[in-house]
């Protein structure tokens, strides 16, 4: 970008910054974030909606709905640094979701303690040459394992992830290799820090306070948090806060490593979880309608003879009781039993198919990435200062053993049900065809001696029952075998598998070394795949949290600076918008911080900066800037005749490291316009006065000793005219800006490396490009909301043809820009 100084010469009928889409809103906006990466903004309402523009005319993309699932009080929004997830929490369920911005598909939800009031995604810039050859051998687990397959189609409504037709959603969620945090603050000094968005990764505690603002730095070694600190007997106090993170710095490549892995065994756990849902979904309550039936059958009928001798009977002679036969005429049907082993037969492969591809790659994945970490966990020297607990790894693996039995289990009782049922419905369907009297077909008539003495021994097993008791769903009957497995309760199988004569069960029963031996998974015989489940996913989510209490407990305080108190009033304003803003310039490795003190000097804007090395002292870490100026905007020859204008900061936010874009406003009568001005912060940065912070007051209360700048501005200003502007949203890499009103309805966004051009003088140009905004984003809303990838580069068009280039010149656009 060019910068001008005051000296320079412009036309002066061109303003600075080209507007290209403006919107009246319908609802109040609560939060608004750039993409890092392309031409999009993501805002967020007051009844829970999230929404998704792009540059160019302001038109939408997509919006999300809040929902019951989610919650409807968002309170905060970040993006991932690849521009590929947005993140976003919600006060009302105190949750934090993750949104592919491709499709708005809720991929990941996960809970916390508290409400969140601030988040920061960051990425980590430091290179080493251990990370390096990590970030190569990464994939290695491709070599090992097959991909994992992606969820049926049919069951993707209530699974919103893994849904899609590439089988990489794993490592689509988990995004590039490169360390990203998820930085979340809340009430009551709560911080928590997420791996990839998605592994909790740190724990701390000790934080005074409300967050209201957070930036970890690129190098990992101090976390700034603004809080707001509440007493009974004053006004909250705003106050700066770091926090040495140096443990997660000095073990980049370990944390890393362990980060990447546990992300993976989350990733995992929840596809698991999914691919349970499916397998529920796929076993249907007609399953359940022989029990049902037969209970009836017992409780209505009047002889003493079992269930079971009445089958037999029919089974030997061809005979039936009348109560029999009219359960079965009547209540069953010829039709009602095709239809029901056909329901059986297709719903049973289906749980198989899932058990085999899904429960088991799953597991088989999970036990991978487990025993690597187990690894990792030996290597004391390394990992153990990160809190890696080997006992505990153990623990987990033996739980993903124990699961993968039950899945084995479950595909031989499903094998067993099938075969059985199979026999049992051929010979009733031909039993109840003669009792209509209706023609056998010849290829079900034959029935050999060992079919029969199949279907006996189904009876023997599965009607065999004591009518006295019920079981505990009030039934008579288990005939169906299958569904207790996939019911998510903590009591014993109705009808555990029968393991009498299983020879190695006895022969590890009589050997007294191999009956305790770690080596061997326990089987938990009486319990369903859904309990062993959770039992599982208990004990590995023990086994994550362990190095997130650890690496918490070595996060120390190392600043505390109290700034200066709000008045209660300024409740009323979206918490997101106001200052301080904080910003983390990754070449210097410093903190920035600039805040307002308006009931101190409403008049001057105030800059902090602290080295992200807690230990490196900065000269001139407080400086102001005085916001007495003439803006610059006349004729040389009446340059004698402006006058000096004071304005206040309405809003400031760091549009890179050398620049911040201020939203100012006119103090005087005669001038209260508002005003979006890029400010150099070089100006300010080269104050030669120190000064001296008293270690016992606030910033507020000696902010006379501050060193003062003068403000320069030169022709990078433009008026914001027609608007009550009051907020902004920047991002210095995509050169764009978002002004908003005071009423959070109005938006305006503009290009900020570009001037408007015009033949006809600024004031002209600066109302028709507002109405043209209007104009254009108001026909262009009816039309449709399109995908991102679309026309991601409409808005960075020059000339009258902003909005007319076609997709293929804005897709190879983009495709330039992003190379």
């Amino acid at each position: 970008m060019v910068r001008k100084d005051e000296g320079d010469i412009q036309a002066h009928n061109m303003p600075a910054f080209r507007q290209v889409g403006e919107k009246q809103l319908p609802n109040p906006v609560l939060c608004m974030a750039w993409s890092p990466k392309r031409d999009l903004i993501a805002l967020a309402n007051t009844t829970g909606e999230l929404l998704l523009h792009r540059l160019a005319s302001f038109q939408r993309v997509w919006s999300l709905p809040p929902s019951e699932y989610t919650g409807k009080d968002i309170t905060a929004l970040a993006w991932r640094p690849d521009g590929k997830i947005l993140a976003f929490s919600l006060r009302d369920t105190k949750q934090v979701v993750l949104c592919g911005v491709e499709k708005a598909e809720i991929l990941h939800v996960f809970p916390m303690q508290s409400p969140v009031t601030c988040m920061h995604w960051m990425e980590v810039t430091e290179e080493s040459s251990a990370l390096s050859s990590f970030y190569n051998s990464e994939d290695e687990s491709k070599l090992f394992l097959p991909k994992l397959p992606t969820l049926p189609k049919s069951y993707s409504t209530t699974s919103k992830i893994f849904s899609e037709e590439k089988s990489d959603e794993i490592m689509n969620l988990m995004g590039e290799v490169r360390l990203n945090i998820l930085v979340l603050g809340g009430d009551s000094g709560f911080v928590e820090l997420y791996a990839y968005g998605m592994y909790k990764i740190a724990t701390l505690t000790g934080v005074s306070g409300t967050c209201r603002s957070l930036s970890l730095s690129s190098d990992l070694k101090s976390l700034s948090v603004i809080t707001e600190v509440r007493s009974a007997e004053s006004n909250p106090q705003i106050c700066y806060i770091q926090l040495d993170t140096g443990l997660l710095s000095d073990c980049l490549p370990e944390v890393t490593r362990m980060a990447r892995k546990f992300t993976h065994i989350s990733t995992l756990l929840q596809y698991l979880h999914l691919s349970l849902t499916c397998m529920c979904e796929a076993w249907e309550d007609i399953l359940m309608q022989m029990d049902l039936r037969l209970t009836k059958f017992v409780q209505e009928k009047n002889t003493s003879t079992q269930v079971q001798d009445e089958f037999l009977e029919l089974l030997l002679w061809g005979q039936s009781s009348p109560e029999l036969q009219a359960l079965l005429m009547n209540q069953l049907t010829v039709k009602g039993l095709k239809k029901l082993g056909q329901s059986i037969e297709s719903s049973y492969s289906s749980i198989q198919k899932l058990v085999i591809s899904h429960l088991q790659s799953g597991s088989e994945a999970l036990l991978y990435h487990l025993s690597e970490v187990k690894g990792m966990s030996l290597w004391k020297q390394k990992f153990e200062s990160l809190g890696l607990d080997s006992a505990a790894i153990e623990g987990a693996i033996t739980a993903v053993g124990s699961f993968s039995l039950k899945a084995n289990e479950l595909l031989q009782v499903i094998d067993k049900s099938m075969k059985n049922f199979k026999a049992f419905f051929r010979w009733l369907y031909v039993a109840m065809l003669r009792m209509c009297e209706e023609h056998v077909p010849p290829e079900l008539n034959k029935m050999t001696q060992k079919d029969i003495a199949f279907v006996a021994d189904f009876l023997s097993e599965h009607f065999s029952e004591n009518e006295e008791l019920f079981d505990r769903k009030g039934k008579y009957f288990n005939v169906e075998r299958v569904g207790q497995y996939l019911k998510d309760e903590d009591e014993d199988l109705v009808s555990p598998p029968n393991t009498k004569g299983n020879q190695w069960l006895k022969f590890l029963q009589e050997s007294t070394h191999l009956k305790e031996s770690p080596l061997l998974f326990p089987s938990f015989p009486q319990k369903s795949l859904h309990f062993v489940k959770r039992m599982m996913e208990n004990v590995i989510v023990q086994c994550l949290q362990e190095p997130a209490e650890v690496i918490g407990r070595s996060v120390k305080q190392a600043i505390f600076l109290p700034l200066y108190t709000v008045p209660e009033s300024s409740e009323n304003t979206p918490r997101l918008f106001e200052l301080p803003c904080l910003w983390n310039d990754k070449k210097a490795k410093m903190h920035n911080v600039v805040f307002c003190m308006p009931e101190i000097s409403p008049y001057k804007l105030y800059l902090l900066r602290k080295a992200t090395d807690p230990n490196r002292h900065i000269p001139n870490s407080v400086m102001s800037i005085d916001l007495s100026h003439h803006l610059d905007n006349a004729d040389d020859d009446n340059a004698a005749a402006q006058t000096n204008y004071v304005y206040s900061c309405l809003d400031a936010r760091f549009y890179d490291d050398e620049m911040l874009t201020v939203v100012l406003q006119g103090s005087e009568e005669e001038n209260k316009r508002r005003v979006l001005a890029q400010l150099p912060l070089a100006s300010a940065l080269s104050c030669e006065t120190e000064f001296s912070w008293e270690p016992n007051l606030r910033l507020d209360q000696q902010s006379s000793a501050i060193p003062c700048q003068g403000l320069v501005l030169g022709n990078q200003w433009r008026e914001l005219e027609n608007m009550k502007a009051q907020f902004v949203a920047v991002n210095g890499i995509r050169k764009v800006a978002c002004v908003l009103s005071a009423n959070l309805r109005h938006i305006r966004v503009l290009e900020m490396d570009v001037e408007d051009e015009d033949d006809e003088g600024a004031e002209s140009q600066n109302a028709s490009a507002d109405q043209d905004g209007l104009d254009t984003t108001m026909t262009s809303e009816g039309q449709g909301e399109e995908s991102v990838e679309d026309k991601d580069e409409a808005g960075k068009q020059g000339g009258g043809d902003v909005f007319k280039k076609t997709e293929e010149h804005l897709e190879s656009e983009e495709a330039l820009e992003l190379s």
